[in-house]
Order: C-alpha cells, then structure tokens, then sequence
C-alpha cells in the first residue's frame, strides 16, 4: 500500500540510523497485519478516507519515531526527533553557504590552495558554534516546554508534516531513494530515458554547426559582436559530449541487461556528478582566466576590453558556485553511502 510505504519512509527518517532497516521491518510486518485484520473484520479492502484514517491513528512519524531513541538527558525523546531534525538542517543550509560564499571569494581574488586549506579548517568551529546554539535552544525548551507549554506550540510546526498536525496526505512521496519499498521503474520509463539521452546527445552534436539550436535567432547577432569563444571552450563542449555518451552508454547496459526494474543506486548518480566536474575544471584553469576574446584586440581592446574582463570575471564566479555545489552534492553522496554500508555491516553482526 503507497500509504503505508510513504508512512515508514516518514518514520525512517527519524530512527537511529543504525537500526532504522530492522525497526522499519518489524514495524512494516505489525502494520500489515493490522491492516489485513481490519480489512477481514471489513469483508473488504478499506476505502481511501479509512485508508488515510487509519494512518492517522497510528500517530504522527514523528512521535512514532520517539519511542525507539535512545534516553537522552538534556533533550528528552519527545524533542530529539524536532531537534535531530532542526540541527541537520541548520549544519546543511549553513555548510552550502559557507563553502559558497568562500569558493566565490577565493575565484574572485585568485587566491590558491593556502586559502582552500584555511577556510576547510575554519567549517569545523562553525559546526561547533552553531550546533551548540541550537543545542541550547532545545535544552531551554526541554527545560521551561513543560511549564509554559503555550509558549512552545508552535515549535512541531518547525519538522513540516511530521507533527501533531500532520496529515498522512502530506506524507513524503516515494522516489528513487526511498529504500526497498521504492517503486520499480517501468520498462517505457527506462525506454524513455534512453531516448531522451540519445535525443539530448544529437541535439548537443548539431549545435557547433547549427548555432540556432541553442541561441535561436540570437545567433545570427552575435556572430556581429567584437568578442569571441576562447579555445577553452571547444575541450569544455567536447569532455560534455564525452559525459553525455558515457551517460547514455549507461542507460543503455542497463536497459539491455534487463536491471531496469530495480530501484537506481548511488552509484551512477556519484560517477555523474564527479564526471561532470571535469569540463567545468577546464573552465576555471582557462589560460589566463580568460573565457571571452575580442576579435580584433588591436583595435577593440580601449572600447571593450572592461567588458570582456567584466564577462570573463562574472562567469568564473558562477563556475566556482556550480563546482561548489557539486563538490557538496558528491560528498554528501559519499557520505550517505558510506554510512549505509556501515549500518548494513553493524546490523549483520
């Protein structure tokens, strides 16, 4: 039942992550009994009002959450699923604009390594700060919630649909990371996939010679323009083309071996993701930080040459965020699956 699955991946998210694959289980099997209980009593399969009813009695994943963590003593179980939950996001948030923010200064100065290395060892102490910020707040509310309860109220409103006011409409829908219940993708769907691949890869092949594709009309005013494409951007177009057919040849393998039933892993996603950060490398070391020319420099150089050196310097900053995010993006990746084998391991033991 979708319902039911999109209520345990809710539940999921709150377990320790070392026992959430054996809670999830045990409570997977009660449930479903439960449900064909029901349904026997019934003489029939419920309806989607007693389908949804029935979820909500089961009581908000959240609170259903609570019960399995361990005693804390300065947030109690009640609050440490609200403050788990709080503090991930605070730490995410702050580490995207943390490494954001420093990976735009470091392109904009051109300043090397030795800054990297000082702003790396800089985000441990910001972690710290900031949890222990977060951490006092839940141990001020632990302390004085249960005296001035009405003060407090609106505290579940911070975890979205995991509260007291929940709906098991709201619950998170099922996707491609949501475990084994996950639903297996479709033949057509996977059919698609190759598709559009091979539609997206003509399509990039063709616009070198057909600038219309991607410029549109445009194309035509800007072959008038005194600037021009540096060279680093014919071995930044090429190594895309190369991701692109690697992608596709991926699809592919999987659709000729018949693998796409099965649920996508990490795995391609993380080789995607590193794969993609070569071209946009090639960018950022472009000779001299130039990604824009004049045509005729000689001539051109008095009257354009602050704009092309306002474009070169604008774009470089909007690779050095790209690259940010996908660096965050991979190591989060890494992270996730690193912790998954752990769990697994552990829970083999």
């Amino acid at each position: 039942m979708e319902l039911l699955d999109r209520y345990l991946k809710a539940v999921r998210r709150h377990l320790p992550w070392l026992r959430q694959d054996d809670i999830i289980a045990e409570m997977r099997a009660n449930l479903e009994a439960q449900l064909e209980d029901k349904q026997a009593e019934l003489g029939r399969p419920l309806t989607a009002e007693e389908t949804e009813a029935w979820v909500k009695q089961l009581g908000s994943p959240l609170a259903v959450a609570a019960r399995y963590q361990r005693q804390q003593y300065l947030i109690g179980p009640a609050l440490f699923p609200i403050y788990s939950y709080v503090l991930r996001l605070v730490l995410t948030w702050l580490t995207v604009i943390y490494v954001v923010a420093n990976a735009v200064t470091i392109a904009v100065s051109n300043q090397g390594g030795a800054k990297v290395l000082e702003a790396a060892l800089r985000l441990p102490s910001i972690w710290l700060i900031n949890a222990g910020i977060v951490t006092l707040i839940f141990a001020a509310i632990e302390l004085f919630g249960p005296r001035s309860p009405e003060k407090f109220r609106g505290l579940e409103a911070m975890a979205g649909p995991m509260t007291a006011s929940w709906s098991p409409l709201d619950l998170p829908t099922l996707g491609e990371s949501d475990g084994d219940w996950a639903k297996p993708r479709s033949f057509i769907r996977a059919l698609l996939e190759v598709f559009a691949g091979g539609l997206f890869l003509g399509w990039l092949l063709l616009v070198p010679h057909y600038p219309y594709l991607l410029f549109g009309p445009g194309a035509w005013y800007l072959q008038s323009l005194p600037y021009q494409l540096a060279p680093v951007w014919w071995t930044f177009y090429w190594l895309v083309v190369v991701v692109n057919i690697f992608e596709l040849g991926w699809k592919v393998v999987v659709l000729a071996r018949g693998a796409w039933q099965r649920p996508p892993n990490c795995t391609r996603h993380l080789v995607m993701h590193a794969l993609s950060l070569v071209p946009l490398s090639v960018l950022l070391a472009a000779p001299h930080h130039a990604l824009f020319l004049l045509k005729n420099p000689a001539a051109d150089a008095a009257k354009y040459g602050a704009t092309v050196a306002s474009a070169n310097s604008g774009v470089l900053k909007g690779v050095a965020v790209v690259v940010a995010i996908i660096v965050l993006q991979l190591l989060w990746g890494m992270g996730r699956v690193s912790l998954d084998a752990y769990r697994k391991r552990q829970a083999a033991k």
